[in-house]
C-alpha cells in the first residue's frame, strides 16, 4: 500500500505499517486512562472474543481500570443514550473507548462527546448506507436464538450521530486489516486522516489477530 502524502510511515514490520499524520507522531493522550469503554459490533455482544480479550487483559494488568461493554440494543440512538448514560459520571481527560465495527462508529460519537481518546477496530465509516440492507429481522452472532428486528428508523438514527465532518476532539487510533471481506479499509484509511493508523496485510473483519495488538492499544491509551 503506497503510504499517502498525508502520513509518515514510522515502523515497518512483515505485513503491518504504521502510519502518523505528518508532523505528529507522538501520542498525545494527556492522562494515564482509569475508565475504559468498549463497544461492539452490529448483531455482536460482549461475548464476542475481541470484548472478551480485552476484558481478560485489563483484569489482568491493569486492575485499576474500569471496564464496561455493555450490551447495546440494535436502535442507534437508544444504544448511545444507554452509553451516554453509564459513562456520564466518568473523567472524560481519563477515559478511553474502544469500538470494533459499528462500534467503531459509535466510539467516535463518544469520543467527540466525552472528548477522550479512541482506538477503532476495522470500524464502520458508513453505516447508513451499508446496514440500509440488514432492515429486517436479525439474529444475534452470538446466539443464533436471539432475534431482533433492525428497524428502517435505525437508518436516520445512525445519520444523525455521523461524526466525519467534526474534527477529532482527541487523540484517535485505527487498527485496519486491508483483507477485511466486509468493510473496505480504503474507507476506513480515508475517514480517520488524522488519526495514527495500524494498517494490516490480509486479516479479516473479525481481526482474529487483535490479542497481536494489545500492548500498542493499552500504551496509546495509558491505561493505569
Amino acid at each position: 500500500m503506497p503510504v499517502s502524502a498525508k502520513f509518515t510511515a514510522v515502523v515497518a514490520l512483515p505485513g503491518v505499517r504504521l502510519l502518523w499524520p505528518c508532523g505528529d507522531p507522538a501520542n498525545n493522550t494527556p492522562m494515564t486512562t482509569t475508565h475504559l469503554l468498549y463497544l461492539h459490533g452490529f448483531r455482536s455482544s460482549p461475548q464476542s472474543a475481541k470484548a472478551r480479550q480485552m476484558a481478560a487483559h485489563v483484569a489482568q494488568h491493569h486492575p485499576g481500570v474500569t471496564f464496561w461493554c455493555p450490551q447495546l440494543p440494535p436502535s442507534p440512538r437508544e444504544a448511545m443514550t444507554l452509553v451516554a448514560q453509564g459513562v456520564a459520571t466518568w473523567p472524560g481527560a481519563a477515559m478511553g473507548v474502544i469500538g470494533s465495527s459499528l462500534g467503531g462508529f459509535y466510539a467516535s460519537w463518544v469520543a467527540q462527546h466525552k472528548g477522550c481518546p479512541s482506538v477503532m477496530l476495522n470500524p464502520a465509516v458508513h453505516p447508513a448506507r451499508d446496514l440500509a440492507r440488514y432492515i429486517g429481522e436479525q439474529t444475534a452472532w452470538h446466539d443464533p436464538a436471539e432475534r431482533f428486528y433492525f428497524r428502517p428508523e435505525y437508518i436516520d438514527e445512525l445519520r444523525a450521530l455521523d461524526t466525519a465532518c467534526m474534527p477529532p476532539a482527541a487523540p484517535e487510533l485505527a487498527i485496519i486489516a486491508q483483507g477485511d471481506e466486509v468493510l473496505d479499509w480504503r474507507e476506513m484509511v480515508a475517514r480517520y486522516p488524522k488519526a495514527q493508523q495500524i494498517v494490516q496485510e490480509g486479516g479479516e473483519h473479525a481481526l482474529a489477530n487483535f490479542s497481536d495488538y494489545l500492548p500498542r492499544v493499552t500504551a496509546f491509551l495509558r491505561l493505569a
